[in-house]
């Protein structure tokens, strides 16, 4: 099959498209021929090697897996030996092993079944992004007719954040740049801010509830936003160096936490089957919909991340086969 693999660890440009084996199953694991997968910051990360402390469990000097790509949509084709729910030839969507490549292996508890419709891409941009936006909703304690602030809410967890807060009845502000203003307010946010012209973190403004993905304010600066009972969650982190990279405001957020009347936390996020489900079901009734702002071919895996890397997305960005 083909792939596109890495044997260092770097930019964009280390990737490279190759004849590869097609992965063998373990018992509890499913083949997926690829149809799309989505690219996410967990892809980046695992690219780069980049905070060096993941480095310890993806491979020290060079990646033990050439392949990255988690976000993963398509047909099954073939079954392990302890799968069960599952057959031949059903439209899944989830979270896979490798999956810039033609057929990738998936846990079958990391699954679920595509509506039929929803197309693979829109599935492929749906797994880690939108469930990291709703465990982050759910570790905040999110109740209708409560605020929240979105530290970039035009990105591929942010833009899921503002869709799945509408949703849930929450009076939602979303921060972006000046040329992602209006997508994000197409996401149904209720106000939107330019943060290089308006600082949302000045406490003028404060929210039950903040959600950070991937911003680098300081942990001080960041609850300023908050009322003094308000909640702040940490999805990721830029800046910091390339030890952590960012990770210290998300241990910051955790120490500092039981010291005072407001909750701060890192969000730490897993995907499961019972909230892919229940992401299937809002992607079905049409309650949320995958902002894909470029779709690019396999060939075109390092172009697309090469465009990731750039921070020019409007929420999510595809690889289709």
């Amino acid at each position: 099959m083909r792939a596109v693999v890495q044997d260092v660890y770097g930019t964009s440009d280390v990737l490279r498209i190759e004849d590869v084996p097609v992965p063998t199953l373990k018992p509890n694991e499913v083949l997926i021929r690829v149809k799309a997968a989505g690219i996410d910051a967990g892809a980046w990360h695992l690219m780069t090697g980049i905070p060096y402390l993941v480095r310890l469990a993806i491979g020290l000097r060079k990646p033990r897996v050439r392949t990255v790509g988690a976000d993963v949509a398509g047909s099954i084709e073939s079954i392990g030996a302890n799968v069960t729910g599952f057959s031949v030839g059903d439209e899944v969507f989830g979270a896979g092993t490798a999956t810039f490549a033609e057929f990738a292996v998936a846990r079958f508890d990391r699954i679920v079944k595509k509506p039929a419709n929803v197309t693979f891409e829109q599935a492929a941009a749906t797994a880690i992004s939108g469930v990291t936006a709703l465990q982050a909703l759910r570790a905040g304690g999110l109740e209708s007719g409560q605020t929240v602030l979105v530290l970039g809410a035009s990105g591929g967890v942010g833009s899921f954040v503002v869709q799945l807060a509408k949703a849930r009845g929450a009076w939602v502000t979303g921060v972006g740049s000046a040329a992602k203003l209006e997508f994000i307010r197409s996401l149904g946010a209720d106000e939107v801010f330019d943060y290089a012209a308006t600082d949302v973190t000045d406490g003028i403004r404060t929210f039950d509830l903040v959600i950070d993905t991937g911003g680098n304010r300081p942990l001080a600066q960041a609850r300023r936003a908050l009322t003094p009972t308000g909640t702040l969650i940490i999805v990721g982190g830029d800046g910091g160096g390339p030890m952590l990279q960012g990770l210290e405001r998300s241990m910051g957020a955790g120490l500092l936490s039981p010291f005072v009347k407001q909750k701060l936390a890192g969000l730490v996020s897993l995907v499961k089957a019972s909230d892919l489900a229940e992401l299937a079901q809002l992607l079905e009734s049409g309650t949320i919909a995958p902002a894909v702002d470029k779709v690019f071919p396999l060939d075109g895996a390092p172009a697309a991340m090469a465009y990731f890397e750039q921070h020019r997305a409007r929420g999510k960005v595809v690889i289709s086969m």
